[in-house]
């Protein structure tokens, strides 16, 4: 039996197999031809692969800009990184997030089947980090054996259903249509770019219209404007950080502005790397998913990792991840003034979470909207963690911290709750936002009926 387990947390737990299994499901239930089962398998899986791949690509090429960066302006803080924490969080926790992990994917589709909330959430890795988190919380809360599994497993496939909503109305309006969602737990950072993007911007004058001059028309290429904007901060910092440091810690004897070239490409390569995967996981995914909808979860959306929204806007990818880490580094200086806790800026966050953000802010707002969503979102992911960590226990205390905005506000929620009147506070929370949601279900169909009649 924990052999089957296993198996099936581990399927869970990678991305590319689970999609890749619901889109043959989703082929099979549409009675397709067993040639067109096997290629929109395939390509699904291999299109994950390579999404993962290119997101490699970059952290690994981001990795030493965070230690330059420390070093240069000789900084000490904590880190958000949600690899980092959860590394540390498993040694302890391991079971206990492995079970809530699979319970919370069974309660988010039940939450899609029953309610208005038609969200089945995709991206495993960030399944995972969330899964830690809650277990973390609720453990420090007191909750053991089935109470933490069960109750912490509804309170994961909620996130996992409400996180896609609050983004949706601006993937409706970025993509057109509603067949697809956005699963990663950064929503409410990405809300808060859409909707000051809305207030401070102008949608018709879009980061992607942007006029070059004719000499410098090759920055109309994105994988060309990314490497070479990439290559000035990358050198940039090199400099501050001194070649002694780089070539006896990082580049293992490498020229140090030779190093910094190298990543900035690598940097560039990952972008187009992702990209090209997107465009073959979405071209088999959301046909597939059409048979799951239709046969299992009546009109439900596949929510996907956020480098889906990197092909619609790639001029506001690099636009966001500049202004988001621009909006890191003002919170950190205002930390430094103020004492306490110092959050530095961490660099995958900053440029996955940012580059959604620019995006999403982009459709709403277009530049200006790019730029401010995403230096908005950068702040919140910057002071949001300082009031996680000490919900965390003593995993608070451990020099990093989970990093996107969602992690933060639902862990803060929850601890929240936790202090102010410990387990029975939380399970009268649960069964609140439970009651909400099918309340509005029920209104959402009430006028449905109004308007048919």
């Amino acid at each position: 039996m924990n052999g089957i387990l296993k198996i099936l947390i581990d399927i869970a737990s990678t991305p590319a197999i689970l999609v890749a299994l619901i889109a043959v499901l989703g082929s099979v239930l549409q009675k397709k031809s067993t040639a067109d089962i096997v290629k929109g398998g395939v390509k699904t899986f291999v299109g994950f692969l390579v999404v993962t791949a290119g997101a490699g690509v970059i952290v690994g090429a981001l990795a030493p800009f965070g230690e330059m960066f420390k070093v240069a302006f000789n900084m000490q803080g904590v880190i958000p990184n949600n690899e980092a924490i959860v590394a540390v969080a498993l040694n302890q926790y391991g079971t206990s997030t492995a079970l809530i992990m699979l319970s919370g994917m069974i309660f988010n589709i039940l939450i899609a089947r029953f309610t208005k909330f038609k969200y089945i959430f995709l991206t495993g890795h960030h399944t995972l980090y969330m899964a830690c988190m809650v277990a973390v919380i609720m453990s420090v809360a007191g909750f053991t054996s089935v109470s933490l599994i069960l109750l912490g497993g509804l309170v994961l496939g909620l996130i996992m259903s409400i996180s896609p909503a609050l983004v949706q109305r601006f993937m409706v309006d970025l993509t057109g249509n509603d067949s697809v969602a956005l699963g990663h737990f950064g929503a409410v950072g990405y809300a808060l770019s859409g909707y000051v993007g809305k207030l401070v911007g102008n949608k018709e004058k879009s980061t992607e219209d942007i006029n070059f001059p004719k000499s410098l028309g090759f920055l109309r290429d994105s994988t060309v404007s990314i490497a070479i904007t990439m290559t000035v901060i990358y050198t940039t910092v090199a400099l501050f950080a001194g070649p002694t440091y780089i070539q006896e810690n990082l580049s293992s004897g490498t020229n140090y502005l030779i190093f910094a070239l190298q990543q900035s490409g690598s940097f560039a390569a990952g972008v187009f790397v992702i990209l090209a995967g997107v465009r073959l996981i979405l071209n088999e995914i959301v046909p597939a998913f059409k048979g799951i909808s239709d046969k299992l979860v009546p009109n439900a959306k596949p929510a996907l990792d956020c480098p889906i929204l990197y092909p619609y806007a790639p001029n506001a990818v690099l636009i966001g991840f500049f202004s988001s880490f621009v909006g890191g580094l003002v919170s950190m200086i205002i930390m430094i003034f103020t004492g306490g806790i110092i959050i530095l800026p961490g660099v995958v966050p900053h440029f996955f979470c940012g580059a959604t953000a620019g995006v999403i802010g982009n459709s709403s707002g277009g530049l200006r909207g790019a730029i401010a969503g995403s230096f908005l979102q950068g702040m919140l992911i910057s002071f949001l963690p300082v009031f996680l960590m000490p919900v965390l226990g003593q995993l608070g205390f451990a020099g990093s911290t989970f990093s996107d905005a969602d992690f933060a506000s639902s862990g803060i929620i929850l601890g929240v709750l936790a202090n102010t009147g410990g387990k029975t506070a939380i399970i009268i929370g649960i069964g609140i936002v439970v009651a909400i949601l099918f309340g509005l279900t029920a209104l959402d169909k009430s006028k449905k009926t109004v308007t048919a009649d």
